[in-house]
């Protein structure tokens, strides 16, 4: 056998403890950055996810799509306004964010899975009021409350439908909610990917990011943290050594191992097959916290 059938081998016998080892679990992926902009990375996704059904794993997809949602409020010349990293989100917004969200990056996310032979079905948070919500009111930097309009906060998962979808299906979930009047909220699809998680009784959750993971050092790429606790976690939410964009994912991190989920991975949406790299190598590629 030659060297370069020997390590084609050895990466097929390191992956085989995992594969058993999680075949029938359930593994929930936030998915988003820039492995959604790049066609290379959106095949590799796809890719990777039909891998994961294949070998008997049930991955559940949550998706965003803010900066689609932007490039569409700038050519409609809507205002595009943050407050505490959150959205602005008024009725035109919240509207302009479910045909986004819903009608286009849904169904291209499923029609990419769809192309390597698994069946994937595309679903918004008010599909069988999967996702229930309720306003969500933050504080300014003045300390005042600010009204963000159409911005919502989880208050229960109803995980129905993906029961009766059964386990044929990869459910491809939208970042959007809805109250018991039938009113839609735009939410973070980390929170969302989250609480996706508890709810399932998930073995793992995975973040897509633009970073290799988790820093002690912002900035330092030597400083990049493998495999850390709970602990390390919260010292992060609590210090100042964290960047503004990684908390929301931190929080949804504690989240997901607060309530039962094993493992959270934080890893680089800019490799190619992310996802396998993390879950099927003994060294990995990112952060793993649990």
């Amino acid at each position: 056998m030659t060297d370069k059938h020997q390590k084609r081998v050895q990466i097929l016998l390191e992956a085989l403890p995992y594969i058993r080892q999680f075949s029938g679990k359930t593994l929930v992926i936030k998915y988003g950055g820039s492995a959604m902009k790049s066609d290379e990375l959106k095949e590799g996704f796809a890719t990777d996810v039909a891998l994961l059904k294949y070998v008997g794993m049930n991955p559940v997809i949550v998706h965003g799509g803010g900066p689609d949602i932007s490039s569409y409020m700038e050519k409609l010349d809507l205002e595009v306004k943050f407050v505490q990293g959150l959205r602005v989100t008024d009725a035109a917004t919240m509207e302009l964010a479910k045909m986004v969200l819903v009608g286009k990056v849904n169904k291209e996310v499923v029609s990419l899975i769809n192309r390597h032979g698994v069946p994937a079905v595309g679903l918004g948070g008010d599909d069988g009021q999967l996702v229930m919500a309720s306003k969500r009111v933050v504080t300014g930097d003045d300390g005042k409350q600010v009204d963000i309009g159409q911005v919502g906060m989880i208050s229960q998962i109803n995980t129905g439908v993906l029961e009766n979808l059964g386990r044929d299906f990869i459910p491809v979930v939208a970042s959007v909610g809805t109250d018991e009047e039938g009113s839609s909220y735009n939410i973070n699809a980390d929170e969302v990917a989250a609480e996706l998680a508890v709810a399932l009784a998930a073995e793992k959750v995975v973040f897509l990011t633009d970073v290799e993971g988790l820093y002690t050092e912002i900035g330092d790429p030597d400083s990049l943290v493998s495999q850390c606790s709970l602990d390390c976690v919260e010292d992060m939410l609590a210090g100042e050594n964290v960047s503004r964009g990684m908390i929301p994912k931190l929080n949804a991190v504690k989240r997901a191992l607060d309530g039962g989920v094993h493992s959270a991975h934080i890893i680089d949406g800019r490799v190619p097959h992310a996802v396998l790299l993390e879950i099927f190598t003994r060294q990995g590629i990112g952060t793993k916290v649990e």
